[in-house]
């Protein structure tokens, strides 16, 4: 039996992939500051601690782990992330978690990692363009992120690919773009795009209203949970080491996303376009590199996520209403 330590477990993406690693007969340690907010953990073991404290990590990465899952990260959506008011926490936090974390594998000689990197790292000038960002796994030179939470996670990539030359480490890295589901933040600040977007309608009356930040012709393209696991778990298995982008090239409007939520949710709701934080104007996955290395690419299109997605949020929103 395989055993891996997936930090960050008490998140979004990670909480799934602690699913998927059970499936597959891993046994499974989670560690992260704060137990899972909507769904009981499956880990065999779940450790509460905090990743930024060397002597914490010391004592849950343990020499017995055939692998590592490094997806602690303090980060959110774009009302976190590009106001600017906590870049200082955002830089120090995840950059201490990631170099205690490499530096206890070379110490314990557990060899083989993933590092959950980011699209923030691609260049702010290539997706000016709404239409036709660029974000090809090469272009990340010279670098130039729209966000100093894209900044450290480019210094991350760095870190663990050093490592990995330095002391033998096996270190897999890939780029989320946007990655959404069921049992992830919807609410609170930290929350992203469609998570953001469908609570916003689950809230409103039928014919009502709902703010968007900017003029909502911004465009991104958006990943399925389930998707982005599978991804992560070929990327493992395989000889790839990356960096290498995990996410759709669906390329949607905040506006066109805002229409379909409306679809699913059987509302008509108007949009109110006003002042926000809206990171870059374009992104969208490439995902050439992926389906050339790994024959990946996601098996079922934005809508059919936001269908499971949507009615999750909205029962979330019935049950706050309670309270």
């Amino acid at each position: 039996m395989k055993k891996a330590l997936v930090c960050g477990a008490g998140g979004f993406i990670a909480g799934h992939l602690v699913k998927r690693l059970k499936s597959e007969g891993y046994w499974v340690r989670g560690v992260d500051l704060k137990e899972h907010e909507f769904a009981p953990s499956q880990a065999d073991e779940f450790v509460l601690g905090d990743l930024r404290d060397p002597a914490f990590v010391a004592d849950v990465l343990s020499a017995d782990l055939d692998e590592v899952y490094q997806l602690a990260a303090d980060m959110g959506g774009a009302g976190y992330l590009f106001t600017g008011d906590n870049d200082a926490d955002v830089m120090h936090n995840s950059a201490m978690i990631n170099l205690n974390v490499v530096d206890e594998m070379r110490k314990k000689g557990v060899r083989k990692a993933f590092y959950s990197s980011s699209a923030c790292v691609y260049p702010e000038h290539n997706q000016m363009d709404p239409d036709h960002p660029t974000c090809a796994e090469d272009t990340v030179y010279p670098a130039a992120p729209d966000s100093e939470y894209g900044w450290e996670k480019l210094f991350s990539e760095r870190l663990f690919a050093n490592y990995a030359r330095n002391y033998d480490l096996e270190v897999h890295v890939a780029r989320f773009h946007n990655i959404f589901g069921p049992e992830g933040t919807w609410t609170g600040g930290r929350e992203k795009v469609p998570a953001a977007v469908c609570r916003k309608v689950a809230e409103a009356e039928d014919g009502g209203e709902i703010e968007i930040w900017g003029d909502g012709k911004q465009t991104r393209t958006f990943l399925y949970v389930d998707e982005c696991v599978e991804a992560v778990r070929r990327l493992m298995e395989s000889d790839f080491a990356g960096p290498v982008n995990i996410g759709s090239d669906e390329l949607i409007s905040i506006n066109d996303l805002a229409a379909m939520v409306m679809d699913i949710a059987g509302k008509k709701v108007s949009l109110r376009h006003i002042p926000g934080p809206q990171g870059v104007r374009g992104r969208q996955s490439d995902n050439r590199l992926i389906q050339e290395k790994l024959n990946w690419s996601p098996s079922a299109p934005l809508r059919d996520g936001l269908e499971k997605t949507y009615p999750w949020i909205a029962e979330q929103v019935a049950i706050a209403a309670k309270t």
